[in-house]
């Protein structure tokens, strides 16, 4: 596996995001999900995200019990938002707490996380969303006493605006803006993307299989268990999914012409937006990890992504719900 950087912090050139392994995604399976993470490393894919929300807690339990003796081989990013209250079940979404970028919960929060990831300093610590009620200097300058002390190498944020971004960079260098990115959300291009490249910060896109959907995993949320909040995605249901079921159809068209699967083509395209770029598509079972690896060495012509340019129709419906789209790029 080829290696990137995101401005200083070297890494595999694919991520592996663990959400789908606790939570989000329907069914779970800590064997098979363990043995992911483990065989990720066996593949060169050393870099892990995931975050205290997943769960929550849950899944940062779960990449503590797979790098465990292994620590030092993987570099792991995870991410700090709402707040965990004393009320707060492990796995139970109802009962975690707000938004919170206060500096007092950007302390208290490192805690909980390296406990459960049972490390003594995250390589890549995110805020999770941007906390619209708190200043962003006093956020990061939080976060920057956490990279002084040790218990934080690099510092990143989540679904950012482009002002929200320089503001942070120059209290503390920000090594890593993750947004959704894929195919089918090319929204960061505009401002987010060029902005993170006029600072020299790296980009890490989520999602870039678009949440599954451009691999041809599912055709229809009826395919998807009843907890997979995918069955209630604006872009999943309605006119949405038969306009967008057309733009699958496409990438499977081109990926079957070139003899690679649609979630290679999809990964590849990604990978040749930018050397900067460290996409971390998430599964939870071996056989996709695998296929997903072997994208990095994928190579797509100047042919290849100008017909991909031309002939893909447009997404229809936006990224998350009306909340969930309340508290991006902010």
């Amino acid at each position: 596996m080829k290696t990137r950087r995101l401005a200083s912090l070297e890494v595999s050139a694919l991520g592996l995001g663990c959400m789908g392994m606790s939570a989000f995604y329907g069914s779970t399976d800590e064997g098979e999900a363990i043995a992911t993470i483990q065989r990720a490393l066996e593949l060169g894919i050393n870099f892990l995200d995931t975050a205290q929300l997943y769960g929550p807690m849950t899944n940062e339990e779960l990449v503590g019990r797979a790098i465990k003796g292994r620590r030092e081989e993987y570099v792991i990013a995870t991410k700090f938002a709402r707040r965990i209250e004393p009320t707060t079940k492990p796995g139970d979404m109802s009962t975690i707490g707000p938004l919170d970028g206060s500096a007092e919960h950007v302390r208290s929060s490192i805690e909980g996380s390296l406990e459960r990831l049972g490390t003594d300093h995250v390589d890549l610590y995110y805020q999770h969303r941007v906390d619209p009620n708190v200043p962003i200097e006093e956020t990061v300058g939080a976060m920057a006493e956490l990279v002084a002390q040790g218990k934080v190498r690099h510092l990143g944020l989540s679904e950012a605006a482009p002002d929200t971004i320089r503001r942070a960079h120059a209290v503390h260098p920000i090594t890593a803006v993750q947004t959704e990115y894929s195919l089918w959300s090319r929204d960061p291009e505009a401002e987010v993307l060029p902005t993170c490249r006029e600072l020299g910060i790296g980009f890490v896109p989520y999602s870039p299989l678009g949440r599954g959907f451009l691999s041809g995993r599912f055709k229809s949320p009826e395919e998807l268990d009843e907890n997979d909040f995918r069955r209630r995605g604006p872009r999943f249901t309605g006119e949405n999914l038969d306009s967008n079921l057309k733009l699958a159809a496409k990438v499977a068209e081109i990926a079957e012409e070139k003899g690679i699967t649609p979630a290679q083509l999809a990964l590849a395209w990604v990978l040749a937006q930018g050397e900067d770029l460290v996409p971390i598509p998430g599964t939870k079972r071996r056989r996709y990890l695998e296929e997903n690896a072997a994208a990095a060495d994928i190579e797509l012509t100047d042919e290849d992504l100008a017909r991909i340019e031309a002939e893909l129709p447009s997404v229809a419906g936006a990224r998350y719900d009306e909340a969930g789209m309340d508290s991006v790029n902010l």
